[in-house]
């Protein structure tokens, strides 16, 4: 499969494609090439490390959505989990594709693991919604949920989804009731939960399943309550200025976790996530198979209380004088970038 790439990867796959050509001529012209490859390839990982060294937020968001080998929630399932189950349907309307959701072990650990799943192309993302669940998927996740509650299985979610779908079919289905019923019984739910944005953290259609007693973040995934693109919409009447709707949202794993709003950013490896994405689901592991031990350390008691308290607790204040208060609307008019 072609490598896809992103504009401002641009410089490094150019770079690529030079070495590719060197390897080329040296093999038909039978030349010892190597002095010229290895200056190459030198450029090529000082180019990367200085692109990505400084991404911007809406840089980091076009590698969240990025389509072409990004790992999905199945590829960690994979490379991440043993003897994944899945499960289906919510026992109500049906089952949806767009959540898969079943039983699982991660180093010998028995669990439950659901999240939301895309498709790399037309075929697989009619399959799969676009990575955007029904109700039926967020009843069907919480119907597992409940099995994980009542088998002492700890759940483990994995979000990845640019928000719940908003159709006619999932309004008559009452989509704003399933996600609210989540969210209510899993900060009620009585096992251990750990919530990991893998990719798009979008809106009520991630916080669905992303009440947990640790919320982790992929170091270039994005959690925020609209997309870029649509707080843009709304503010500036025009789509073209996501990027600065990215910096003023503050959606970027490390400003969140800045906030405390998310506990943990994993690292990728440089370049991203798609670029090698068997080290990412190996690091993946790690870090859950420690938050797991962490977890199971508590009471269920003590879970809870904790669980309530990080929820509680999100949301700080800060007061201002007068003169500052009066300043923030000519901010937010002149683009609410620094209100």
């Amino acid at each position: 499969m072609k490598r896809q790439h992103l504009d401002f990867e641009k410089p490094i796959y150019e770079l690529q494609h030079q070495l590719e050509k060197l390897k080329r001529q040296a093999d038909k012209e039978k030349l010892d090439l190597s002095e010229e490859m290895e200056g190459i390839t030198s450029k090529i990982r000082r180019t990367r490390s200085e692109i990505y060294a400084k991404l911007t937020p809406w840089q980091r968001v076009q590698i969240a959505r990025h389509y072409g080998e990004r790992p999905f929630m199945l590829d960690y399932v994979e490379n991440t989990f043993d003897d994944f189950m899945e499960l289906h349907g919510d026992r109500l309307v049906g089952d949806d594709n767009a959540m898969p959701a079943g039983f699982a072990q991660i180093n010998g650990q028995k669990c439950v693991v659901l999240g939301h799943q895309k498709g790399r192309n037309t075929k697989e993302n009619l399959k799969r919604n676009f990575g955007s669940a029904h109700p039926e998927g967020y009843r069907k996740a919480m119907r597992i949920m409940r099995l994980a509650e009542k088998f002492k299985l700890p759940v483990i979610a994995l979000i990845d989804t640019p928000g719940a779908f908003p159709g006619i079919g999932a309004e008559e289905r009452n989509i704003a009731e399933a996600i609210a019923h989540n969210l209510r019984e899993m900060a009620l739910l009585k096992t251990p939960i750990i919530s990991v944005v893998i990719g798009e953290g979008g809106s009520g259609g991630a916080l669905g399943i992303g009440v947990a007693d640790r919320v982790l973040m992929l170091e270039n995934a994005y959690y925020s309550v609209i997309s870029p693109e649509g707080c843009a919409a709304i503010l500036w009447k025009n789509g073209k200025r996501a990027p600065e709707a990215a910096e003023a949202l503050k959606i970027t794993a490390s400003d969140l976790k800045g906030m405390g709003i998310i506990d943990t950013v994993i690292p990728e490896p440089e370049g991203g996530a798609h670029v090698d994405p068997l080290s990412m689901s190996l690091t993946l592991k790690e870090v859950l198979v420690k938050e797991l031990q962490a977890l199971l350390g508590f009471s269920i008691n003590e879970l809870l209380e904790r669980r309530y308290q990080k929820f509680r607790n999100l949301g700080q204040y800060t007061s201002v004088d007068s003169s500052v208060a009066e300043d923030v609307p000519k901010q937010v008019a002149n683009g609410g970038a620094n209100a």
